[in-house]
C-alpha cells in the first residue's frame, strides 16, 4: 500500500467520524430536551431520518474503507529471482518416485521452499539442490 492510500485512508476514517458525530448530534438536538421524543418540531422526524442517514453514511464509510484496505494488502505480488552461480546446464527434471518427466508448473513454493508434485504418481517432495562438487 502506498503513501499516497493510506493517507487517503486516514482522511476517509476522519470525514467517518466527523459524519458520525455530526449526525448522532442531528439525532440528539432533534429531540424535546425535557421528554425525549420529536414531537417539540413538526419536522422533528425528518430531523431525525437525516441524522440517522449522516450516522449510517460514517459507519458505511469506515466499511468499505477498512475493505480497500484488506483488498490492497493482499493483492501483492511476490517475485523471486535466482542467482545461479557459475555454468547452468539444464536437464530434464524426473520424479523420484516414478522417473516421470516433471515441468515447471508441477513446481510450486510452498512455505518458502520449492515443493515438486508428481503429476504421474501424485507424490509431492521437496526440491533439494545437489552439490557441485
Amino acid at each position: 500500500m502506498n503513501l499516497v492510500s493510506k493517507i487517503g485512508g486516514v482522511v476517509l476514517f476522519i470525514v467517518a467520524a466527523v459524519l458520525i458525530i455530526f449526525g448522532f448530534l442531528v439525532v440528539l438536538g432533534s429531540t424535546d430536551p425535557v421528554q425525549g421524543n420529536p414531537s417539540w418540531l413538526m419536522p422533528g422526524v425528518c430531523i431525525i431520518g437525516f441524522g440517522l442517514l449522516l450516522v449510517g453514511g460514517g459507519i458505511a464509510l469506515v466499511y468499505f474503507n477498512s475493505r480497500r484496505a484488506r483488498a490492497a494488502e493482499g493483492a501483492r505480488n511476490v517475485t523471486l529471482n535466482i542467482d545461479l552461480s557459475g555454468n547452468v546446464h539444464l536437464d530434464t527434471l524426473k520424479c523420484k518416485s516414478c522417473g516421470g518427466t516433471l515441468s515447471k508448473d508441477n513446481i510450486a513454493m510452498v512455505a518458502g521452499a520449492p515443493m515438486v508434485t508428481c503429476p504421474f504418481c501424485n507424490t509431492s517432495y521437496q526440491l533439494t539442490e545437489e552439490p557441485k562438487w
